[in-house]
């Protein structure tokens, strides 16, 4: 049996597994509202996370590249990104993975067979988090902007609320002269 066969034939299991260990990474209240409820509008944060693991899983059983995984990583990372968590945290599910698969081949009568699969399995999760640390600098990148330019329309906004705030086509029309 290779790494994929293995995948599939424990999907459920692996999955939930990982689902539970990412949400263990969450404050306790937070963390027992994530696994209770299973509504994708009541709770689209846990959606999103299983949604985004289940392709992820699915993708990697199947044999896929990393790069055609990247956009169920985004969906995920995306989540993290706008959280109070750091580039490591928002990375760490993938390498979560990693542990599951390994303590589920653990006693395995195939562990020993499966020992080059499973490194290019996990070289490919490494990959991933490569990959998930660019997406996750890319969304961080895009808060940061969103919240300069949010900043600049207040200021702009109280400027011209006391009366300081010049119009550009005025500043300009002055210096011509």
């Amino acid at each position: 049996m290779g790494i994929e066969n293995l995948l599939l034939k424990k999907r459920t299991k692996l999955l939930d597994t990982w689902f539970t260990m990412i949400l263990e990474g969450y404050p306790p209240e937070t963390s027992i509202f994530f696994k209770s409820e299973k509504d994708r509008f009541s709770n689209p944060i846990a959606y999103q996370i299983s949604e985004g693991i289940t392709g992820i899983y699915d993708a990697l059983s199947q044999g896929k590249s990393p790069v055609d995984i990247s956009p169920f990583l985004s969906n995920i990372v995306k989540i993290m990104a706008v959280q109070e968590l750091s580039p490591s945290e928002s990375v760490s599910f993938i390498s979560l993975l990693k542990k599951i698969v390994r303590e589920e081949l653990k006693g395995d009568p195939e562990e020993d067979h499966m020992a080059d699969e499973l490194l290019r399995f996990e070289s490919k999760l490494d990959e991933l988090t490569f990959i998930s640390f660019d997406v996750y600098m890319k969304h961080r990148e895009k808060l940061f902007e969103l919240k300069v330019k949010d900043a600049k329309n207040r200021v702009g906004g109280l400027l011209r609320m006391a009366g300081l705030a010049v119009d550009l086509e005025e500043a300009t029309d002055c210096n011509d002269r």
